[in-house]
This record gives C-alpha cells, structure tokens and sequence, in this order.
C-alpha cells in the first residue's frame, strides 16, 4: 500500500536527508535537460512525500501554471507501471496525471499537476455524498474496462503475502508477540477463509489504493485519480472497500451501506458482474475489507518499526476497529476476534492503546 501522493504541500517543511538532496539535486538537472514546458526552474518545492519512497515536487511554468516533478527511485518504485496506467486510465477518460516526459533509468518524471486538495483534506457532511458518487461513477468506468492479461493478477500468494505482513510485523514486530502453533493454526484457517472469499469474486482491474488521499477535487473530472502504479487484475469489492473503509476517514455504518448499495445498482446497471443479491454482495465487501485492513496494520507497524515513519501508529485505532467489527459480524471469523483479545493481552505493555 501506498497511501498519500501528491497531497497539496503537507511535506514543504520537512526536512530531507543528504542522499534526497542529492536525488534532487539530480532531479533538477534531468528537469533542465528536458525543459521544453516553460518551467521555472527556481520555483521547484516540495510539494509531497508518501508511505513510499517517492518525493514530489511543484514547479511553475512560464504561463501561470505549475507542473509535478516526480523523484522516484528505480530500484523500489515501479515507474514503467505507473506509465502504463496513467495511458490506460487517460484512454477511457478518467482524470489523471499526464506523463509529459519521464527517465526511467532515473527514476525522474514529469507530470500534470492535478491541484492541492486531496478528498481527504476537503471531506465534511455537507460534500461527501456527492464526491462519494463521483468517486464511485469513476471506479464502475475502470472496473467496466476490465481485460485478463493486462494487469498482474491479484491471486492467491499475492493476497496472502499481503496478510503474512499483519503476522510479522503487526503481531511479531509492534505488539512483541510469537504466536503459539494453535494461534497460528488460528490465524491461518481465518486466512484461508478470506482469500477462498476473495478469489471465488469476479475479478476485474484494481487500483489498490483507491481511497481519500489518492482522489484529488477536481473543478472538472472529478476526482482526479493518483498513485495508480500497483494497479492489478483481481476481486471486485477491493477498491470500494478502499473507499468506504478508508484507514484515514470513516464513516457511519449506515451511510457506507448506503453507498455500498447505491454502487452495486450502479455496477448491476453497468454489466459488471456483481453478486446477484445485496446481501452476497455486502458478504463479499466486508471480508475483503477485512483482508486490506489485517494487511494495512502490518504495513502501518511496518512504515513506524522499520522506515521510521511512526505518525502511522495513529491511524492503527480505526483500523482496528474495522477488523473488530467485521469480525464479530460472521462466525467463521470470531476465532480471529478472539485472538486478537489473546494478543493484546499477551503484547509487552509498552503504551499503545487499541
């Protein structure tokens, strides 16, 4: 997962160490080199950093417009990817960066600035209806799309790799435990009941990430769509879950059923195909909720113990929650609440609060 991009200047003032000033310094000579959209050179900033290794930086052009300097390593970002997405995503009209010249030896890029305002930052009661729908009447026109042997398939081990990060880092790493070989065993019979639920979905294209910090507002276009480069072929209800149980804002239950239901007509509509009832359907998005958000406190524990990035931590409580919730709901997975009751009560107390 990888969480914020592009955001407005939340980093500006952040401080960066001597091998990003270097990049950057780089970064400024390939833009140099390749400057034939009017840009200021001098006005480069900070414009953003996210969960990865990515730095972004704004830059002015001559006519009163400002462009995305992308600083993204070869060796852990997937550029190619991101290249390819942003045509396809641009081919069936929904609002993306422009790739307007890229190095990908470099791992440099130069894109279309698509504004300051992520979801997350502009969401309250009064606009969240419709930038909800809107976001939902994107995500049906990518999911309508949909071709095998496009994307990399979201399968089995993939999904899985995602869950053994709760159990190394979220379990092993932030709350200090080792599993016995009953919990263990515990854990993974609840796996296997995710992923047999996930696999046995429609599959169509995935963005992955598609939630408040990677939808920017757009005046036209809205939203406008980001961080696309883990796009993959795999379960339907993924991305919405993405949306309606975002690790950074959340809603009442009844207004994400609300627009839970109001995609599954809208994707009925469209041809995609849905489970037949709302009730499956709700089934599916809720243990693929519970999938993307066991992996969320992994990657979480993993971004604070392991990259240095700790306000993360702060964001573990609502997810926590999700899975808590989830889980109680189903009786095949209240073996997972319960473990979590042991694990909490096991964990070193070193003061988090759940």
């Amino acid at each position: 997962m990888s969480s914020t991009a592009i955001p407005g200047n939340s980093a500006a003032s952040a401080a960066i160490s001597p091998e990003k000033e270097q990049r950057k310094q780089a970064l400024q000579t390939w833009l140099a080199s390749v400057n034939r959209h009017a840009i200021k050179l001098d006005s480069m900033r900070a414009a953003s950093a996210d969960a990865s290794f990515r730095q972004y930086y704004r830059i002015d052009t001559e006519d009163g417009h400002s462009l995305i300097a992308v600083d993204a390593p070869p060796a852990t970002e997937n550029n190619a990817a991101f290249i390819k997405m942003a045509k396809l995503l641009k081919s069936i009209n929904l609002t993306v960066p422009e790739v307007l010249a890229h190095d990908l030896e470099q791992g440099f890029m130069l894109v279309t600035d698509m504004g300051m305002h992520t979801y997350g930052q502009i969401l309250n009661s009064d606009n969240a209806h419709k930038l909800y729908l809107d976001a939902i009447d994107s995500l049906i026109l990518f999911q309508a799309q949909s071709q095998a042997d496009v994307l990399p398939e979201y399968d089995r081990p993939f999904l899985l790799r995602e869950l053994n990060i709760f159990k190394e880092w979220y379990v092993g790493k932030h709350l200090g435990v080792t599993l016995t070989d009953a919990q263990t065993a515990t854990l993974d019979k609840v796996f296997d009941h995710l992923l047999a639920s996930a696999l046995a979905q429609p599959q169509v294209y995935v963005h992955r990430d598609y939630h408040s910090r990677n939808l920017m507002w757009m005046d036209k276009g809205n939203p406008g769509i980001i961080d696309f480069q883990d796009a993959v072929y795999g379960p339907i209800t993924y991305d919405l879950v993405s949306l309606l149980r975002d690790a950074y804002v959340q809603w009442d239950e009844e207004i994400v059923l609300d627009w839970a239901i109001r995609y599954w007509e809208k994707a009925r509509r469209a041809g995609l195909p849905v489970a037949p009832d709302i009730d499956s359907f709700y089934r599916d998005f809720e243990w693929m909720g519970l999938q993307r958000h066991l992996k969320i406190l992994g990657i979480f524990a993993r971004l604070s113990h392991r990259d240095g990035k700790h306000h993360y931590i702060a964001d573990i409580p609502t997810v926590m929650e999700y899975v808590r919730k989830t889980s109680n709901r189903y009786k095949e997975l209240i073996p997972l609440l319960r473990l979590l009751d042991e694990l909490q009560d096991n964990a070193p107390q070193v003061g988090y609060t759940f």
